[in-house]
């Protein structure tokens, strides 16, 4: 019997509460009559965490487990998730039993009924210290500015999606908390958001600190660049380098010519290379060639990429 349901769970140092989540969504897969499997990908983790998947999994035929031989990160457990799915609707959620599974049975309808490609959750109400969520408030903000999806919360752990989305985008790096644009890039846009309860941590503590904002928007000026000039990156390099030499040539031909003119007038100038103009004038000149060639370097890797013309294709009659 075909899957309906892909549950991948990515998990770090979570042994306490892997027993009581699988057992949890144990009950809600059967309460609805779903055919499922749970994949749980261990994420290099240093407490017995790998020895209760195991132990899950001899008890759970529905169970199964990836063992990372170190800590990758979040986007490489949810690849190596997305890879090994082979359920209809794919949902996503943390280990530490802050996503409900109750959640599951809407979170499919609004794949399988209401037509989404993707239902990012929103956890409107959330049990976490300030200083988590306000900077999560403006991490959000920006990002629906940069993308134009959207979005209330970017990072909840708690998604669906449709199958043929997960396996179309590749997450790596840190660039899960960017996949509904990732997704949106790859073709898919009808994306939604539920309102999902957010639970306090029973276990354990938070495996995210502070620095996880520097690079998320690291990460997002990386994900924007990729999706708009991955394919041509002489769009961007070869016209800011463009823009920078033609204002430097000019600059630096304003000050010559401005020296001679006043020099002709008989009016005392000082040397042009004593003008410190004149060298930020060759520095944009310099600079603009650079980013040009790094364009054009960039445009002739790109034409000889394997896979420059490996396009999604979605139907064909």
């Amino acid at each position: 019997m075909s899957k309906q349901i892909s549950v991948v769970v990515p998990l770090y140092n979570e042994e306490e509460s892997l027993g009581e989540l699988t057992a949890w969504i144990d009950r809600v897969m059967q309460a609805n009559g779903f055919a499922y499997e749970v994949i749980m990908i261990d994420d290099g983790s240093r407490d017995s965490s790998w020895s209760v998947v195991e132990r899950l999994a001899a008890e759970n035929s529905a169970i199964r487990g990836i063992r990372f031989s170190r800590n990758y990160g979040k986007s490489a457990a949810l690849y190596c998730g997305f890879d090994a799915a082979e359920g209809d609707v794919v949902i996503t959620m943390d280990a530490d039993l802050q996503d409900s599974p109750d959640e599951i049975p809407a979170l499919y309808r609004m794949i399988t009924e209401e037509g989404y490609d993707m239902v990012s959750g929103w956890k409107r109400k959330r049990h976490d210290p300030i200083g988590k969520t306000l900077p999560s408030k403006f991490f959000n903000a920006t990002c629906r500015v940069v993308s134009g999806i959207r979005l209330n919360d970017f990072n909840c752990g708690l998604k669906a999606y449709r199958r043929q989305v997960v396996k179309s985008i590749e997450v790596f790096g840190e660039m899960h908390r960017y996949i509904p644009i990732l997704a949106k890039q790859a073709g898919f846009g009808k994306i939604g958001e539920k309102v999902v309860e957010h639970r306090a941590r029973p276990y354990g503590v938070s495996k995210y600190g502070w620095e996880r904002m520097i690079k998320g928007y690291l990460d997002l000026i990386t994900v924007m660049f990729l999706t708009r000039f991955g394919r041509s990156p002489m769009y961007f390099f070869g016209g800011t380098g463009t823009v920078m030499f033609l204002v430097g040539g000019i600059t630096a031909l304003w000050v010559i010519i401005d020296k001679l003119v006043k020099q002709s007038a008989g009016i005392a100038v000082r040397a042009v290379t004593d003008q410190p103009l004149f060298f930020v004038a060759l520095l944009a000149v310099v600079l603009g060639t650079v980013l040009f060639l790094a364009g054009f370097l960039g445009e002739l890797i790109n034409r000889n990429s394997p896979d420059r013309n490996n396009y999604k294709i979605d139907k064909t009659i």
